[in-house]
This record gives C-alpha cells, structure tokens and sequence, in this order.
C-alpha cells in the first residue's frame, strides 16, 4: 500500500513560522510523505530553540552543518548523529533564528515492505521508526536531503494534513540523548501510542 501523494497537500509555510515550541506538539497527528510513497503519522517531537537552548545545534551559530537550520522555516535539517545515524528536522520560526523541530517517531501507514527493507533487524513493526535514526533508516532519509523544501510536492518529502488533529492531550516531556538543556519538557508524544521511541 503507497499513500495518494498526489491528493495530499504539504502544510503551508506559514506552519512551520512559528516558535518551536508551538510548532513541535501541532506536527503531531500529520504525515510525514516520501515520494516513493512510503509514509507515516508523526507520534513524537523534541523542539530545539537556536541561540536561547544550549542543547541546539544552532547555540554557538551559523556553521556549514547547520546551516539549513538558520535558512527559511519549512525545509528539511538534515545531521549525521555520533557518526552513525541521519535525524531529521523540520525547520521553524523565522529565517536566522536557528530553531527546528526533530522528528524523534512515525507510526507507519504506507510502504512497509520498503521500511522493513531498510531495517530488516526491526523485529516487530512498532520498531520500524520509533526513534529519530530509525525513522530516517526506514524512510531513506539521509544527508542528501539537507535543505530540501517541506513545502514543495516536487521535493523527495513533505509533512502534510489528512484532517486528524493533534492530539488534545499530548505528553509533554524531557528531551531525549541530550547533556545540555536537558530538563526542559520540550519533547511532546501521542498519548499511548506504541510507536513512540520512549514513553
């Protein structure tokens, strides 16, 4: 099963033109879209708030691997982690400002067999994409996606709408595999979903 890209419109730039911390729990419920068909409901997000949040990458400024965070919101930051796995981020707030929403977890919807041939290790389908590394594993996210526009149908991947809300109660919790700025609750998650990397 392949979801209908072609009737599904991304979200507009104007989403992402918010603080993070606004941006982060509304991406919750939306689906995150390859074009190969491969797609999933965005369940877990940490928000990163450039030059106030020592945990972001954009702290001590503009370099050439974060670069993409301080361009216009609605594009794709794509960074290697401990030399091992790609994260995905969708770019916020305004241009210079640094800030970005990871996307830390999907429920799977749509090409399956795709996402379980790129982790065959997944045991189970609930690990396909719970956590940010796997999730970019089993979408085919990587770094030749640094920069590409959300907004565009033409792009290789797009967060849209399909009419379910976000979640009226999400869990608003620390984030995840960080030293600095840890305490802050700035990741958010549905509410007893399975797919979420930790409850």
């Amino acid at each position: 099963m392949s979801y209908p890209i072609a009737r599904t419109a991304p979200l507009p730039r104007s989403f992402y033109a918010r603080d993070a911390l606004e941006v982060a729990p509304d991406l919750l419920n939306k689906i995150l879209l390859g074009v190969d068909g491969r797609a999933g409901r965005i369940v877990e997000t940490e928000a990163y708030r450039g030059a106030c949040d020592a945990a972001a990458h954009s702290f001590r400024g503009r370099t050439a691997r974060n670069a993409t965070m301080f361009g216009p919101p609605g594009h794709l930051y794509v960074y290697f982690s401990y030399g091992m796995h790609w994260c995905g981020n969708a770019v916020c707030s305004s241009e210079g400002d640094g800030s970005a929403v990871l996307l830390r977890a999907i429920e799977p919807l749509a090409g399956l067999a795709r996402m379980r041939a790129a982790r065959p290790r997944a045991a189970r389908e609930r690990d396909l994409c719970s956590g940010p590394a796997r999730l970019c594993q089993a979408l085919g996210i990587d770094g030749s996606h640094d920069g590409i526009d959300l907004v565009s149908r033409r792009a290789a991947f797009m967060i849209a709408d399909d009419g379910m809300p976000p979640p009226a109660d999400p869990v608003a919790a620390p984030r995840i595999g960080i030293t600095r700025a840890a305490d802050r609750p700035w990741r958010w998650y549905v509410r007893g979903n399975v797919h979420v990397s930790r409850r």
